[in-house]
Formats: C-alpha cells, structure tokens, sequence
C-alpha cells in the first residue's frame, strides 16, 4: 500500500508539474469534503490527514473546548477534553479522531471530482507565479493553432494568446513554427491564467540585444532608448559604462555576426546602431545616421530641433515616406525639422530682404523736416500766438503781385511764339533792308490781341 500510493502521488506530481507537497495538501482537502457529505454534517469543522510514508488516511473534528457545550458538534467540555488531552483548557481547540470505517460510493466520487478539481487549481496558481516573473521577458513557444483573430502559441505549461494587434505585418506565421516571443501580460481569468505575448513590442528588441550581446546583460554597456517599426526598421541608442570600448562596435559584434542574429530572428528587420550621447546637438545629428548632418539648432522652449544637411543628402535624412526622421524623433524625444542647405540660405535671404524694408518703413514713418527759426519760434509760442502769426503768414499770401510786363500773364505758348516771331522779324528786318521796318510794339498788341 505504501509502495503503490507513493508512486501514484510521484506520477500525479509529474504529470500536473507540480510539487508533491501540493499534490497532498489537495488530495487531503478532497477527502475531507467526502467525508463531510458522507459521514459528517456541514456544521462539522473537518480535516483529512494522510500519512506521507504509508499513505494512511484519518480524519479529525474540530471541536472548542467549554464548560457547557450547546453544541455538541463543534464544542466539547473540559471533562471530555481533558480525556483527549490532560492540558487542555477552556477556550482551546482541540482535533478529536474520527475517521469513518470506510467511505460510500457517493464519497468516492466527490473525493474524485475534488482531488481533480483542486489540482487545477494548484496547476493554474504555479503556472501564473511562473509566468508573473516572466511578464516583461523572452519566452520560446510553438504555433499550436491559427485563428483570423489571434495565433494560439504552445510554451510547454500554458498556452499564450498572440492578438493580431502584436503580430507583425509583415511576418507569415505557420502551424509548427518555433517563435520568440515578448511576454506582455499576465492574469488571472476563471479558466486560468491568460498570457498575452506580442512580437511587436519595442521591448523584444532590447531583451534579443540583452541575449545576444554580454555587454549590455553585464552592463558594461548600456542600451539607452529604442525606437521601432516593427517588420521595417529600428533604431537603438547605446553608450559606454566604461571608458576605452566601443559601444556600436559591442553590439555589432566580429564582422556584424550579433547583429546578423538578431536581423535573423526578425525577419531581415533593419537595425541601425547609434551612440548616444548627453549632448542633444550631438545625440540627434547621431540618430539621423546614415546621412550627414551639416549642422542642429535646437528650440528648448519648445522641443524642436531644425537640422540642416546638403542637399544631396536631404532625402537619406527623411527617410522613404519619413521613416529615418520619424524614428530618429521617436529616438530623442526632439521634433526634428529637416531642411537643406540651399533652403537654409534662401530663408536668410528673404528674412535680410524683410528686415530691410521694415526698416526702410520705419524710418520712412519717423522722418520728419528739420524746423526753421521762425518755425521753431511759432511752435514755441503759445497757442494765441500760433494764431495770430498764421492768420498773418496766410494774409501774405493772398496779397495780390503787380503785373508790369505783358509778358508776366503770358502762357508758355504764347513765350514760345513771341520769342519765334522775334527770330522771324529778324530774318525779315535783315532781307529788307533799307525798306521801312514795321514797329516792334505793333507787333506785340497784334500778338496779344491773337491770344485774347
């Protein structure tokens, strides 16, 4: 009995991977309730024990010790107590033996159903406790099934749910496939524990260079931020613990073999490796690798940094679609503002071209004419004077001129043709000489008579 009892609570421990401490403490507890739909009442407090050597089953009731017990299926006197156990006192507890001669078959199955039951239970609690410590880790598993929804994934003691919202877009999984994956969460359910596990998650990026390169589990070097669009390109920052290593050159390994592994395990994902470094300016002109970087100014207030790069490197800097830019921002925490050289120049040019005419504008708006003395002494004046001194300035003015000469009221015309007719009495006065010549202010009032 004893041979065969051991062996069979080994063989249960083994299969529900579970210690065979557990294995007994719910073997007792089903018993226990057999025995109270079978022998006992529910009123009845008890507890099963089995011998850990032999295998042999008793079962004790709980009972208080009183003076007076009312009720005798959980009290008992101090006389009877005292029978059981010379030390007993009033107040104590105390197990009385009473194990049933044999069990019905009702009991059996109940003791059955239970012992199931509450080995469920104990596998369920090792399996949440093992994987709570692993929330946050690597684990390996195998595809057991695919759903439109999700892919069920085997990891040996639980099944993890992988929600298409972690899958990877670019990945085609297939029944049978072994795949790493990033432990997301862990809870507790009425069917037992849920493990969500994701492929998509930044985190698995860190966790495979932790794997893959001893420096950064050892913490030589440290892996300072991630950032990644999962089936298409990631960047990683690292830095030095220590002076004299070469932070990119760790995690790239002899002839780039670390990095190839992880590339590997992500389906040709491409990586690319910075250093980070505690200079914004330089952390960020790093994160826009592979392209050049001419030159980073950054706007603290409010987290933007405009970097200028040539021309010929204007579109690598951006990225296909903004790839290299958006992750470089996700990288530093900066929005980075990419822009040419040429557009650098030209946004100088039109910026001088605006301070000038603004400044043209204002010294058009301030200019103002210097004052005369006698300007001056008006403005000086009170403002009776300034009256005055305008009433008489305005007076002057209205004064009518004297006209002494005809020529004075003369349009331009008239001057032209007077000063031709004069050119034309000379040539005339020249030809005919000797003859009488007409009067020259004859010639005027004819003139003027023509005007009128």
């Amino acid at each position: 009995m004893k041979t065969e009892f051991m062996v069979a609570l080994t063989q249960l421990a083994a299969e529900k991977h579970l210690p065979k401490e557990v294995v007994l403490a719910a073997i007792e507890s089903a018993l226990a309730s057999a025995y109270r739909k079978d022998a006992f009442t529910a009123s009845h407090d008890i507890v099963a024990k089995i011998h850990p050597s032999t295998g042999e089953v008793k079962v004790y009731v709980k009972k208080t010790v009183v003076e007076t017990p009312s009720d005798p299926s959980c009290e008992i006197s101090l006389t009877e107590a005292q029978k059981i156990n010379k030390s007993a006192q009033v107040g104590e507890v105390i197990s009385i033996e009473s194990t049933p001669p044999n069990a019905g078959r009702i009991a059996a199955q109940t003791a059955r159903q239970v012992i199931l039951q509450r080995l469920h239970e104990a596998e369920h609690h090792a399996i949440f406790e093992e994987f709570t410590n692993k929330e946050g880790d690597i684990v390996t598993g195998i595809v057991q099934r695919i759903t439109p929804d999700q892919v069920y994934i085997d990891l040996g003691k639980a099944e993890a749910i992988f929600p298409g919202n972690e899958q990877v877009h670019t990945e085609r999984y297939r029944t049978g496939q072994r795949l790493k994956l990033y432990v997301l969460e862990v809870s507790r359910t009425s069917r037992g524990p849920q493990i969500i596990v994701s492929r998509s998650h930044r985190n698995l990026l860190r966790r495979l260079f932790e794997l893959e390169v001893p420096e950064i589990y050892g913490g030589i070097v440290q892996l300072k931020s991630v950032a990644r669009e999962a089936g298409h390109r990631s960047k990683v920052a690292v830095a030095a613990c220590q002076e004299g290593i070469d932070p990119v050159g760790c995690c790239v390994g002899l002839r780039g073999i670390r990095i190839q592994n992880i590339v590997n395990e992500l389906n040709g994902e491409k990586i690319d490796v910075v250093e980070w470094s505690d200079a914004p300016a330089v952390f960020i002109a790093n994160a826009l690798s592979p392209s050049q970087v001419s030159g980073v100014e950054l706007n603290a207030a409010e987290g933007i940094a405009t970097v200028t790069v040539p021309d010929k490197q204007l579109s690598l800097a951006i990225g296909k679609e903004g790839q290299n830019a958006r992750l470089a921002a996700k990288l530093t925490g900066w929005r980075i503002d990419i822009k040419s050289t040429s557009a650098i120049e030209a946004e100088k040019v039109i910026k001088e071209a605006a301070e000038i005419e603004r400044a043209i504008a204002e010294a058009e708006a301030l200019e103002v004419e210097p004052a005369g003395e006698e300007e001056a002494a008006v403005e000086a004046a009170t403002p009776v004077d300034y009256e005055l001194v305008l009433s008489a300035e305005i007076q002057k003015q209205a004064k009518p001129t004297e006209i002494r000469f005809a020529e004075d009221i003369l349009p331009a015309r008239a001057k032209a043709k007077a000063k031709k007719g004069s050119a034309k009495d000379t040539e005339i006065a020249g030809k005919t000489k000797g003859k009488k010549a007409r009067p020259r202010k004859a010639h005027y009032e004819e003139e003027i008579e023509d005007e009128i």
